[in-house]
């Protein structure tokens, strides 16, 4: 009788090695780094000029921007809340774009046909306008990936996908240098409405080629299958009443209500320092745009070498806790030192592991909640909330200042803000595993037989045929 050899085991392939990326994900990792890249390429197309009018009319014009935003942005979610209860997922997705495409345009007529009516009252409209703009556009793709990704893709896949968007935010800066002397500023308007348009296509590629599935790793058992072709329905107002009725969603915007205070008082540190150092609108843009570019290489290298690694194999707590360590270290060397090379290492740090490892770490978050929370509750926890931390870190820095505290007495605010940070995020980590199903009883055979191709792919991926497995492996949460 003969004996029967087994089969070798497959070699781990040199995608899954670097990167923890299985050859059937890569083509939706691809769109979606495409989409984040043109995203962040309109984006940072025009940051710098936002920032620069901002300053026009000083630093405390700022504080009462932020103020105007947030209610911007608190006026705006409720019309949002409504396009997703009563359009399909590509439309809401498509209205939502399509509108500050629009807008866009509305500026650009604004500047080529009356340069005259533009002035410091329109740049503080720019400025607000560009403020709930750059929520909404990225949060709108991340509610689309958490709407595609499973939990367990999205720790291993988010930080390689946001490597797309890093791309975008190098190359925008460069683009704008390109550009702006032989196209002139205002058609810069267009070309960053050309990227929007480009984004809304990779959108729908990614809906084409990740079609929805029975969702298979949320603890939300009562939300059913919904196809493409259906709306998701419910109230203009859910997402706001669910972030106060869960506690889940409740600390998610308390770890982004902490964490938009802390940036805010970093962001106004910086507009001080170089309102010291730069005169002109032009000089200031210049220096904003460099400091921007040099962060966005730092966050490239994280996302790069470490990310992924940290959630893997610490999970979303740790990663979660890194940024309010680091940014509790950058004060208090900016509180010895106060100087500004130490302010700018504080602001690349902080940057840094906030787009290369909080931002993948915050957005898998919202993988285990249900589809309408991943799009109205997380609208309002990605808009609303992040520019209340910005009003309140706003006023609180202008209110050290004007009492004389300067960074000794914003350091001696930070500690125990950043302490209540980490132990967020901490306890958030821990709550989101408790939300992940596990597999079935009855799915234990599949298991197994599939173990010795791929241990880490679930059941549906061993079992699903060719057709299947692209509509298995990427759900609808």
């Amino acid at each position: 009788m003969s004996r029967i050899t087994p089969p070798a085991p497959r070699r781990p392939r040199l995608l899954q090695i670097l990167f923890n990326l299985r050859r059937e994900e890569v083509g939706p990792v691809l769109i979606a780094g495409l989409f984040f890249f043109c995203v962040l390429t309109a984006l940072m197309l025009l940051r710098p000029v936002r920032d620069a009018l901002g300053m026009e009319r000083g630093i405390e014009s700022i504080r009462w921007l932020f103020i105007g935003t947030a209610l911007v942005t608190l006026a705006v979610n409720p019309l949002y809340g409504w396009l997703v209860s009563h359009l399909r997922r590509l439309q809401f997705i498509g209205a939502t774009y399509g509108f500050f495409v629009l807008s866009l345009v509305s500026f650009w007529v604004l500047l080529m046909f009356a340069p005259g009516a533009v002035g410091q009252r329109s740049g503080q409209l720019f400025y607000v306008w560009f403020s709930v703009f750059n929520l909404f556009v990225t949060m709108v793709f991340w509610a689309l990936l958490t709407d595609r990704f499973t939990s367990d893709q999205g720790k291993r896949l988010f930080a390689l996908i946001s490597m797309g968007g890093t791309l975008g935010a190098i190359f925008g800066p460069w683009l704008t240098s390109q550009l702006a002397e032989p196209l002139g500023t205002p058609n810069l308007l267009l070309v960053a409405g050309g990227f929007l348009l480009l984004a809304l296509a990779m959108a729908w590629l990614l809906v084409r080629v990740a079609p929805d599935r029975a969702d298979t790793d949320t603890s939300d058992a009562t939300a059913g299958f919904a196809g493409e072709a259906e709306r998701i329905g419910g109230s203009t107002w859910a997402g706001l009443r669910a972030v106060f009725r869960s506690r889940y969603l409740t600390g998610i915007a308390g770890y982004i209500l902490l964490m938009t205070v802390l940036v805010t008082f970093v962001y106004f540190t910086r507009l001080q320092m170089i309102t010291a150092m730069a005169d002109s609108m032009d000089a200031r843009t210049a220096l904003l745009g460099n400091i921007d570019m040099w962060t966005q290489v730092a966050v490239l290298v994280l996302q790069l070498t470490l990310t992924g690694k940290i959630i893997t194999r610490f999970g979303l707590g740790v990663a979660l806790a890194i940024l309010p360590v680091a940014t509790a270290l950058g004060f208090i060397g900016l509180a010895i030192y106060g100087s500004f090379v130490v302010l700018i290492l504080l602001e690349a740090a902080n940057r840094a592991v906030q787009r290369g490892i909080t931002r993948p770490a915050r957005e898998a978050l919202f993988t285990v909640v249900s589809r309408e929370e991943k799009y109205k509750a997380k609208a309002f926890v990605d808009t609303f909330m992040y520019r209340a931390g910005d009003v309140i870190g706003a006023q609180t820095e202008g209110a050290l200042g004007r009492l004389g505290l300067a960074i000794d007495g914003l350091a001696s605010v930070v500690m125990p803000l950043a302490l209540a940070w980490v132990a967020l995020g901490l306890w958030l980590g821990r709550a989101q595993a408790q939300r992940v199903k596990p597999p079935p009883a009855s799915a234990a055979p599949a298991a197994s037989k599939g173990a010795h191709d791929d241990p880490g792919q679930s059941v549906v991926h061993a079992t699903a045929s060719p057709a299947q497995a692209v509509s298995c492996r990427l759900p609808r949460r």
